[in-house]
């Protein structure tokens, strides 16, 4: 029988998904299972994305240029200039969501078995575009005690080593919530100055930052033009995340000229999302204000509720919409299964994403959850209400057995 290749076996699970089949299971026991476990907003869809989508008057469904629609893109600078990044239509090209830009971004920067220093916990699919791409993930470790603040420029520097071609991070965070300051920005920038690196930095969530916090990116550090690469996507900006259409931006020519042979080779980005996604650039002022007020309600409700179970640690997000919260459990992912598998509460139960697949080191994370607040406030304090009942009931099982 043929072989699948070491590459496969070695890619990672996803912590968010994987669950699935348990969730699924529990709804058709008749189970309501609410969902903290993925950051699918149930805010609506700007009206003139979706308009846009609903008028289109195409008779031929036509391939896009490789970078993306020139309209899209030079709109889409003229976004990005008036959030304080001067960038130009050929500094962008339109991917295929960001994930497939952050593939770009590696395979523009990276040969198999380089390395790349990410601080942890961190989006679950770093490590599997890492494996894809044949790169090292080198972790540094931030901490729920310090809130997952950027750890300090020493810790990075001694990990760094001649493979070592980048830096990534994501601001705001997934899955920590956490906003990197103008001053960890600049440190890392110098950081990647002096010793010749990348800094790719995942800003998909810039929009979403409280308490009068201001997001500030990669591009707008002086200096650092080229070493500064951008990821982004209209998935969470304007709750598209079916249209699957993100951005690699960077001044760096040489990075978006080999970038561009990557687009080439995929021929092309969605038609239809992308006139969804120009469209949606349109989006009034009003309708962010409006989602970041609702979402920092969340984020009040949620962080209120679990700190009134015993034994809960958790940081309060500055940004994005998730959170990692330490339970007084031995093992999340166990935890997890069994919330869906074996345990409700008036027939509700909850889904969380263990947060051991957010690390790349072994054995970190294992009693911690990322908590994707996403959902209404009620069905928020619900859902904590099923998780402060299940825990005694779940401990109660370990000693048990």
């Amino acid at each position: 029988m043929p072989k699948i290749s070491n590459k496969g076996k070695q890619m990672p699970e996803s912590p968010i998904r994987k669950l699935v089949p348990y969730s699924e299971i529990a709804k058709k026991k008749g189970h309501k299972v609410y969902h903290l476990n993925i950051g699918q907003p149930d805010i609506k869809t700007p009206e003139v994305a979706m308009n846009a989508v609903k008028n289109i008057d195409l008779t031929i469904l036509e391939y896009s240029h490789s970078a993306g629609n020139e309209s899209y893109r030079k709109k889409l600078a003229n976004y990005y200039t008036n959030q304080g990044i001067s960038v130009n239509t050929e500094d962008i090209i339109i991917t295929t969501g960001g994930s497939e830009a952050l593939m770009f971004a590696m395979g523009s920067t990276m040969d198999q078995g380089d390395e790349i220093i990410i601080p942890e916990p961190f989006y679950a699919n770093y490590n599997g575009f890492s494996t894809a791409s044949g790169v090292n993930v080198i972790p540094v470790i931030s901490t729920i005690e310090t809130g997952f603040a950027l750890p300090a420029v020493a810790d990075f520097e001694k990990l760094i080593t001649p493979k070592t071609k980048a830096i990534l991070i994501c601001n705001p965070g997934n899955p920590t919530g956490y906003l990197y300051s103008k001053e960890e920005i600049m440190q890392l920038a110098a950081l990647v100055k002096k010793h010749d690196l990348f800094l790719i930095s995942d800003e998909v969530y810039r929009e979403f930052t409280y308490d009068g916090d201001i997001h500030y990116s990669v591009m707008s550090v002086p200096g650092l033009e080229e070493h500064a690469i951008m990821i982004d996507s209209v998935s969470k900006r304007y709750s598209m995340c079916g249209a699957r259409i993100g951005c690699i931006v960077s001044k760096n020519k040489e990075v978006m000229t080999t970038a561009m042979k990557f687009a080439q080779a995929r021929l092309s980005p969605p038609t239809i999302e992308q006139i969804a996604s120009e469209a949606a650039l349109d989006t009034p002022q009003s309708y962010f204000d409006e989602v970041i007020s609702e979402y920092r309600e969340r984020r009040d409700t949620l962080i209120e509720e679990l700190n009134k179970i015993d034994g809960v640690i958790v940081s309060k997000p500055k940004g994005a919409f998730y959170c990692i919260a330490q339970l007084p459990v031995n093992n999340a992912d166990a935890f997890a299964q069994w919330l869906l598998e074996s345990y409700d509460l008036d027939g509700e139960t909850v889904m969380v994403a263990p947060a051991a697949g957010f690390y790349s080191t072994s054995g970190m994370g294992l009693n911690q959850v990322r908590i994707a607040y996403v959902l209404k406030k009620d069905d928020l304090i619900s859902a904590v209400r099923i998780l402060k009942a299940a825990i005694p009931v779940y401990n109660a099982t370990q000693t048990q057995a």
